[in-house]
């Protein structure tokens, strides 16, 4: 009886012991999924800085939404739109994926309002046909493009996406000088921001030459008028 006894308690324990290993591997998967804190920065009208409780500062792209470049009709209104809705509030993000770039995409929610919508309800952004899959996102725009709100209030609005890569031949002129460059492993004389003609151009020489005031805020994302 005894025998059986300590079988039975043996077996519980060990039952316990791997409900406690699923719970521990699993936890950091839900934690990822969502982040909270303050902003802290505004970039533009679709990326911002937040500071976790544990003083982590984490750059966050708006997901489904591509606001005006600050460059372009509108930007610096987004960027100050965005400032209006965040800036120095505590949020929920409700985090998509990571970019390429290293940022976390996602919703940013104060209280129940999302800000991400609200930035296209306002006029002040882009629905992301590419990137997005909300449809309450989509109707957003439209409306807000019938009734000539923000950026709509302009006869012809341009995309960003279409900003920052107007002209296919320039653009692929400079995607072969880049490739050139690192193939000689040569950085060439461009030191700032300002010389960069594209966001892979400003990366190869963040990465390859370590031009590193190309990052000033220290995030790993180069020249952020350019890389958005």
């Amino acid at each position: 009886m005894i025998g059986k006894l300590e079988k039975m308690f043996i077996f519980k324990n060990r039952s316990m012991l791997k409900l406690a290993v699923i719970i521990t591997l699993l936890l950091p998967l839900a934690e990822a999924a969502s982040l909270s804190g303050r902003i802290v920065g505004i970039a533009d009208g679709d990326t911002a800085t937040l500071l976790t409780p544990e003083k982590k500062q984490v750059k966050i792209r708006l997901a489904q939404i591509d606001a005006p470049e600050k460059n372009q009709a509108f930007g610096q209104a987004s960027k100050q739109s965005l400032s209006d809705l965040i800036y120095q509030k505590d949020v929920l993000v409700e985090v998509e994926t990571i970019d390429k770039y290293g940022r976390t995409v996602g919703k940013i929610l104060v209280g129940n309002n999302d800000v991400n919508l609200e930035q296209v309800r306002r006029g002040m952004a882009w629905f992301y046909a590419k990137y997005g899959k909300d449809t309450v996102y989509r109707d957003a725009e439209a409306k807000a493009r019938n009734q000539g709100v923000g950026l709509w209030s302009e006869p012809n609005p341009v995309p960003p996406w279409e900003f920052r890569h107007g002209g296919k031949s320039s653009e692929t002129k400079q995607s072969a000088n880049i490739v050139a460059s690192a193939s000689s492993g040569s950085c060439g004389a461009k030191r700032y921001c300002k010389e960069m003609a594209s966001c892979d151009e400003a990366m190869f020489y963040l990465k390859q030459c370590s031009l590193a005031r190309l990052d000033r805020d220290g995030d790993g994302l180069p020249c952020e008028s350019l890389c958005q």
